[in-house]
């Protein structure tokens, strides 16, 4: 590579970015991952669990604004350093990788610093809390040439993959005109906060949980069932819609909506939540299709899937298997496949996912969910939030990526 270009390389790094060079290395086939957790709530457990199943993983550092969360990580990452604040946490230089499990209101923040800082990134999705978010993300990881891997397991699913192999490469469907997804009966976005944070917690850093939010008194319900506070994460949207509109785009190979519009309200919870308790979006593609989410947390309804409609047939997968109905076909002439679960009592989704973080950390390649992937599932979904908050229909440049005037 040219003198001059070199330069302009590093110019583009930036001043952080060039500090941080000092703390990425280069690791060999045999070498641990170091690897730092900043979230220690019920998900970054889970996700540690699963990188700690690879014997090349050891957890060096945990970091939670919560003194509870850290002892119970620590009952499992037993020589982890600890902290409340993870720019302490990344002043370590024996940190290689980052795993980021924090509400949504600190993903952009805490995922910029780590990418400066030299390391690899591996972010619960959605990647973003506003949709603005997402392209300095992208570059913080591109300019510094980290691995940015976003917790939207189903791109390292082995039934989502050979679906897309066997019905979506070779245009067994035909025209797909509709993507039909919903989430309903999510009870994680009904959580009730233990009669432990009635009262604040000494060893909870209120102040550093708000973070960039405006100030407000302690709210145990902010704090517990942040997803249902549009303030710190998107409600059922962001949260499980884009799981299904990232298996859309990764079926269909269209990644940015040119509209969006929603409708949906509180109608069930008046317990103070932001987030409405029931919601349908509505995103329309230049492909010639549209994408449905419809969604409800009111008692009767459960379930969770996708269905792609075609003029050839149709395609039904949740997390445990995919159905394949020709047209013109009987119900029981269905082509049915189960994913593969070598332990029940494993995540096998998650843990594969997991891995393929960790193999590209080794091997530099760009892995599945890779962070542009996240920014624009997350930003199909940011687009139906702000249809619903807007109370319009949002038409968008899949040129520029930019919302356009109303």
């Amino acid at each position: 590579m040219p003198t001059a270009d070199i330069r302009r390389r590093d110019l583009l790094r930036g001043a952080s970015a060039l500090t941080a060079l000092s703390y990425s290395r280069v690791l060999g086939a045999n070498d641990k991952i170091q690897l730092g957790v900043i979230g220690c709530g019920e998900r970054g457990r889970e996700d540690m669990k699963n990188f700690m199943q690879n014997p090349v993983v050891d957890v060096t550092a945990v970091c939670d604004i919560y003194g509870e969360q850290i002892d119970k990580a620590r009952q499992k990452a037993t020589n982890a350093r600890n902290f409340s604040d993870h720019r302490k946490l990344l002043e370590m230089k024996e940190v290689d990788a980052v795993l980021i499990a924090t509400p949504d209101h600190w993903h952009a923040a805490i995922a910029i610093d780590a990418l400066n800082s030299g390391r690899d990134v591996y972010v619960e999705k959605p990647l973003t809390l506003k949709i603005e978010e997402g392209p300095p993300i992208v570059k913080a990881a591109r300019v510094n040439e980290r691995i940015c891997q976003v917790g939207m397991q189903q791109r390292s699913g082995v039934h989502y993959l050979r679906a897309k192999h066997e019905y979506f490469d070779t245009g067994r469907l035909g025209k797909i005109t509709l993507a039909r997804t919903w989430w309903h009966g999510n009870s994680y976005h009904l959580r009730r906060a233990p009669e432990s944070l009635r009262q604040k917690p000494s060893n909870l850093d209120w102040a550093r949980y708000l973070g960039p939010l405006k100030w407000r008194d302690y709210d145990p319900q902010q704090y517990w069932n942040f997803r249902a506070y549009l303030d710190f994460g998107g409600g059922q949207v962001t949260d499980l819609f884009t799981h299904w509109i990232d298996v859309v785009h990764m079926f269909m190979g269209q990644e940015i909506p040119k509209s969006a519009v929603a409708a949906g309200g509180v109608y069930q919870y008046k317990d103070g939540r932001t987030a409405p308790d029931t919601i349908n979006v509505l995103l329309e593609y230049p492909a010639e299709f549209t994408a449905t989410f419809e969604a409800t947390l009111a008692p009767g309804i459960r379930g969770e899937a996708v269905e792609m409609c075609g003029t050839e047939g149709r395609l039904y997968i949740d997390r445990g298997h995919y159905e394949w109905h020709p047209k013109g076909s009987k119900p029981e002439d269905a082509v049915i496949v189960k994913a593969e679960r070598h332990d029940p009592s494993i995540d096998q989704l998650s843990l594969d996912h997991v891995n393929n973080f960790l193999d590209c950390v080794k091997s530099r390649k760009l892995p599945n969910a890779d962070v542009l992937i996240g920014h624009r599932s997350a930003q199909a979904s940011h687009l139906g939030n702000i249809a619903y908050v807007e109370k319009r229909r949002i038409d968008f440049d899949v040129q520029r990526e930019e919302i356009l005037p109303f």
